[in-house]
């Protein structure tokens, strides 16, 4: 019998020192949603894909023309050695888990992520980060267009819109991805 857990694999989007910062009070519930949901995939054998943003030194991925990014052509500070690209301290990746680097909002964005993909065989895609609307929102899209499975992990996606999160969860997200709770999803691996 096949493992059916063999062919999923969670991501844990942006949830670097820089972009947790920006969730302020609900900073604690989200570092701890994540806490739990790695944890669980660990235990079944679920792999755990990490993504950040972050860009080489002198900036050469970033366009004067990208509205989202161009303002760190004149602040700087996210380059993939700054404190603020790395992965927050209390969810640190384990040795054999991919840590993947992208240079845009969705995660298959210059980075390596598909290549990881494909050659795990991995199916399924079940989706968490920071911020709903930027990272879920496109790499739900592109993932759904290269024929991925996908699952959301709604109490493990923030915004700083919550208006915005919930009409991506309930009106925008179902039509590609069923969207669950951590502990949905929990009861699925058991």
């Amino acid at each position: 019998m096949q493992n059916h857990n063999s062919k999923s694999a969670l991501l844990v989007m942006d949830v670097q020192n820089g972009i947790v910062s920006s969730l302020g009070e609900r900073k604690e519930e989200a570092l701890t949603i994540y806490q739990k949901a790695i944890k669980v995939a660990r235990q079944h054998a679920v792999p755990v894909i990490f993504i950040r943003v972050g860009f080489s030194e002198g900036y050469p991925e970033v366009s004067p023309k990208n509205k989202k990014f161009s303002g760190i052509l004149k602040y700087g500070g996210m380059t993939i050695l700054d404190e603020a690209t790395q992965i927050h301290e209390s969810i640190q990746p384990e040795v054999n888990e991919a840590v993947v680097t992208k240079y845009r909002i969705s995660a298959f964005a210059g980075s390596n992520l598909e290549i990881i993909l494909r050659s795990q065989q991995i199916e399924t895609l079940v989706l968490s980060g920071i911020s709903t609307s930027g990272v879920v929102l496109s790499t739900l899209r592109e993932a759904a267009d290269k024929d991925f499975q996908l699952k959301v992990l709604a109490d493990a996606c923030f915004d700083t819109n919550k208006e915005v999160h919930h009409i991506l969860m309930d009106k925008v997200f179902p039509s590609q991805a069923d969207v669950i709770t951590v502990e949905d999803w929990v009861d699925t691996l058991i």
